[in-house]
């Protein structure tokens, strides 16, 4: 008989494993794998920030006496947890000459979503009672089209809007698409929460193919590029 410790740390990184392994296909001169695995190990440090943040914050929610819950996940998942993979992605590149194609902002950004995603799954597993090998990975099936997708999706794209913050030298960009992206976030989980109905499952799915789409469409963009500055030129705007 399998531990349970090992079925759920090895269904909990699955769903992240596969998603990185779709995700650094699409990088045509892949970056160090050594470099990949440090931001990925500072993506799943990020969580452990992320879940002292978010116990803070919910020590000052019961204080203030909030419950708008619209705004509570929009500052928690969104804020929060978009903000510190992207300070995962800062600190894991310190110092470094990566990234060099205008394509490694986005991957860089999604391997420390997974990394993020595959804590979160883990924890999540490691509350479920008595979970067996096929119930493990009937779960993170499920993880593995939502909440690890989702997690790819929402951090791919503030890669995106901080390639164009730095092609365009104004932080404005990214500032714009994390908040835009930080509030799809919030609005994804809410739509989990606090909605009841056919909606409770249309909106999530709607957020989810829509960034999916966005994010492709992005990629297949950016591997277009040669440099980084090539984002500028207008006639490589128009050629797109």
């Amino acid at each position: 008989m399998i531990p349970q410790e090992v079925i759920i740390f090895s269904a909990g990184l699955l769903p992240s494993f596969i998603w990185l392994l779709f995700y650094l296909r699409k990088d045509s001169h892949p970056e160090p794998n050594y470099l990949i695995l440090k931001v990925f190990i500072f993506g799943v440090l990020s969580g452990f920030l992320a879940i002292f943040l978010e116990k803070g914050f919910q020590k000052g929610e019961n204080f203030l006496g909030m419950n708008n819950l619209l705004l509570i996940t929009f500052l928690v998942s969104g804020v929060i947890e978009e903000g510190v993979k992207f300070l995962a992605v800062k600190i894991g590149l310190y110092k470094t000459s990566e990234p060099d194609e205008p394509i490694d902002w986005i991957l860089f950004m999604i391997i420390s979503a997974l990394g993020f995603a595959a804590l979160e799954n883990v924890l999540v597993l490691s509350n479920q009672e008595a979970i067996t090998s096929l119930g493990a990975l009937e779960f993170m099936l499920f993880r593995f089209v939502s909440a690890t997708f989702l997690h790819a999706l929402c951090s791919g794209m503030i890669g995106y809007f901080w390639i164009l913050s730095r092609c365009k030298n104004k932080k404005a960009y990214l500032w714009l698409g994390f908040f835009l992206i930080a509030g799809l976030h919030g609005f994804y989980n809410w739509s989990i929460m606090g909605v009841e109905g056919i909606n409770k499952f249309l909106l999530p799915i709607v957020i989810i193919m829509t960034l999916s789409l966005l994010l492709s469409l992005e990629i297949k963009h950016l591997k277009k590029l040669k440099s980084v500055c090539e984002i500028n030129n207008p006639l490589m705007k128009a050629s797109h």
